[in-house]
């Protein structure tokens, strides 16, 4: 008998998949969508298990119809495998949902082998558009700690301040993961941010319009900047900054709390401020004048239309005027919209490694100085702070996960930076 689905439904699997050999268990329960390519199913385990998507992949199953199959990844590595391609192959290839209790290996990295154990729990359905993490236990291991086995003498390592290679284990993963030893939780699983990264997956996969809440909330910066300037504009400090009153007002209504050193009243202890001012200067939203920061043409038209200063403020960062800071926009892009991005120590060296790659070097053909790099990458992520993009964290460890509208906003730049090259 056929099975039956809700309108604006899709057929779907419960799947609970385990990290082999792992103690306690690493394990995570996904409903995910029948039509889901095995190359979607590969990102969507990388998000709720925590993986960097750093290494090669492979699916081994026997389908319905009792064929052996084998799919690996990315498309064309390595480029002599007989193995079918993660792109051509869906879940429903594999899986009959009549059929609960099917297993199917998932491995990652070949080199440390963590293999995940794909179970079907059974048929489900699931909204269009949705992919969703039902529940799961304990911390994904880190990248590169050396398998199943690694990873257990790893965290046995962190737990005991006294071992003679916990100083070295502690440093290690901070170096790795950007998390401080001591503060390490192999047992903790954070549901909510496993669905906000299958969320931004989702928006990707399955594209939904802009909604004007969404705009104006990545805006909220700016707009409470134009709408503080409009009238007779707001008095500046005889060195051209805003009036403390002022700075304290912009971290209470912007919600920049976490980021306030002192007293949270001067542009120098809250930096977000001081370049939320500049930016829209050099976006030339406002003007100073005789001591004011007073709205510009463009400013006043921003204000009255939300969706002008979207548009002006994504094809701004989309098409800046140096490569260097596009190439690294770019990288920006992708990291959130895979919510994977590289841990916060770590950054301005993989900008620098892309920079290598990308060919930049200084006119005399020397390598670009680290200087520079810092400068480039102050130049993005600053430019991005004057926007409220993503979703606010609950501890320090946890990452800086994309809000609807970031995802969108990330969109956007990707579409006008192509539209860019093109003319």
């Amino acid at each position: 008998m056929a099975t039956m689905f809700s309108a604006g439904t899709v057929p779907a699997f419960d799947l609970r998949i385990s990290i082999e050999e792992s103690e306690p268990l690493i394990w995570r329960q996904l409903r995910l969508p029948a039509g889901l390519t095995v190359q979607q199913f590969h990102l969507a385990v990388q998000a709720v298990f925590g993986w960097e998507d750093r290494h090669l992949y492979g699916v081994r199953a026997v389908d319905p119809a009792g064929k052996p199959r084998v799919v690996m990844g990315p498309d064309g590595a390595p480029e002599d495998s007989d193995a079918e391609s993660p792109a051509a192959v869906v879940l429903s290839d594999l899986l009959d949902p009549q059929k609960p209790d099917t297993v199917f290996e998932y491995e990652y990295d070949f080199g440390d082998g963590w293999t995940h154990r794909v179970e079907l729990v059974g048929p489900a359905e699931l909204e269009r558009g949705e992919l969703v993490c039902l529940d799961g236990a304990n911390r994904g291991p880190v990248e590169d700690s050396g398998g199943p086995w690694g990873y257990a003498r790893l965290v046995q390592i962190l737990a005991d301040q006294q071992h003679p290679e916990h100083e070295d284990a502690a440093r290690w993963v901070f170096e790795t993961a950007g998390e401080f030893g001591e503060r390490f939780d192999a047992t903790r699983f954070n549901m909510q941010a496993a669905n906000r990264k299958l969320r931004i997956l989702a928006l990707q996969w399955w594209p939904r319009p802009l909604t004007e809440e969404e705009r104006d909330n990545v805006l909220k910066p700016v707009l409470w900047l134009l709408r503080n300037a409009a009238g007779d504009g707001l008095e500046l400090t005889k060195d051209g900054y805003l009036k403390p009153v002022l700075v304290k007002q912009a971290v209470e209504e912007i919600g920049w709390d976490g980021i306030v050193f002192g007293k949270g009243n001067r542009e120098a202890h809250v930096l977000p401020v001081r370049e939320l001012r500049e930016h829209a200067l050099a976006w030339k939203l406002v003007r100073k004048l005789k001591g004011r920061l007073v709205l510009a043409p463009r400013g006043r038209r921003a204000l009255e239309h939300p969706g002008y200063l979207w548009d002006l403020v994504v094809d701004t960062i989309a098409s800046p005027g140096h490569d260097a800071v596009r190439l690294v926009t770019h990288l920006y892009a992708n990291w959130y919209l895979a919510g994977i991005a590289p841990p916060w120590n770590l950054e301005r060296d993989v900008i620098r490694l892309a920079m290598e790659e990308a060919g930049f070097v200084t006119r005399s053909g020397h390598p670009i100085p680290e200087e520079w790099i810092t400068d480039i990458y102050r130049t993005v992520s600053w430019e991005l702070m004057c926007l409220c993009l993503k979703t606010p964290k609950a501890t320090f460890a946890d990452p800086a996960l994309l809000t609807d509208g970031g995802v969108k906003f990330f969109l956007a730049v990707q579409e006008a930076e192509k539209l860019s090259r093109k003319g």
